[in-house]
């Protein structure tokens, strides 16, 4: 098997009018006639977007040439990120790849690795160093949000993770997942049952928002089969959306940034 690997892009910390006019070009991790990976920031609606909110597919439809309505298809996310999620995110460019990516996904051949910075939990919780979590998730859709049980029951799906936690700060704890299956909201159900929360998200439990919005989950890489050159895999890194000390920090924990590590 062929590789082919990006090399990470950062984010310009650009006005908000500047960014809605359109994707950074620093943010276009790959293009090609079948797909595009971009790395989405929080806020942005891979789907069903709400009035007033930005809209991926629809950005790129206007943005990347050859991407058009008119060819009778629209932008589709492959790996479909939360609103408040970042990270590499993957959009089909026509049926044909949209059919091979999801039967690609749906059969464990891609890898979906995220970087998590959580509350740090209270001393009486003892949180293993690494580690697989297995629960089965069931989805309340008017509530938009997902609850992880310890065992089956109906209209839950299996959801399967792995994480090792790679740092530990004063407040937080720096935590590398491996996202073995997709469902919703599965890493933040998940975490949730641990008794972990990431931080700023609320609706899973966090003590209180992000200035910014959005949550500190973030899609760091992604790696799946090319969809029109046989035996070849891409894999495309993304940095998180903003430079700030937890990003720093968790940046030289990974070994991809200079420098002392700033304090947490």
């Amino acid at each position: 098997m062929n590789y082919k690997e990006d090399s990470m892009n950062g984010i310009d910390n650009e006005p908000d009018g500047e960014r809605a006019s359109g994707i950074e070009a620093a943010r276009i991790l790959h293009v090609s006639d079948a797909c595009i990976v971009i790395n989405k920031i929080p806020g942005e609606a891979v789907q069903g977007a709400d009035p007033g909110m930005t809209c991926l597919p629809r950005l790129l439809m206007e943005q990347i040439p050859g991407t058009a309505k008119s060819h009778g298809f629209f932008p589709t996310a492959v790996n479909r990120l939360d609103v408040p999620v970042s990270g590499c995110c993957l959009f089909a460019r026509t049926p044909q790849a949209l059919r091979f990516l999801n039967a690609e996904f749906a059969q464990g051949n891609c890898e979906k690795q995220y970087w998590g910075i959580i509350e740090k939990p209270p001393l009486s919780l003892v949180v293993p160093e690494a580690g697989e979590l297995v629960h089965w998730i069931k989805t309340d859709v008017k509530r938009n949000k997902s609850i992880a049980y310890d065992e089956p029951g109906p209209a839950r799906k299996q959801g399967i993770l792995r994480y090792r936690i790679t740092g530990y700060g004063d407040h937080y704890l720096f935590m590398e997942i491996a996202l073995i299956t997709g469902r919703h909201h599965q890493i933040r159900a998940q975490l949730a049952r641990m008794g972990l929360h990431l931080k700023g998200d609320l609706k899973y439990g966090a003590r209180r928002s992000e200035k910014c919005g959005g949550i500190r989950l973030h899609a760091y890489s992604l790696s799946f089969p090319h969809p029109s050159e046989k035996g070849t895999m891409l894999r495309l890194t993304a940095r998180p959306p903003f430079q700030d000390r937890l990003w720093d920090f968790f940046l030289n924990l990974s070994g991809l940034a200079g420098g002392e590590t700033p304090g947490v």
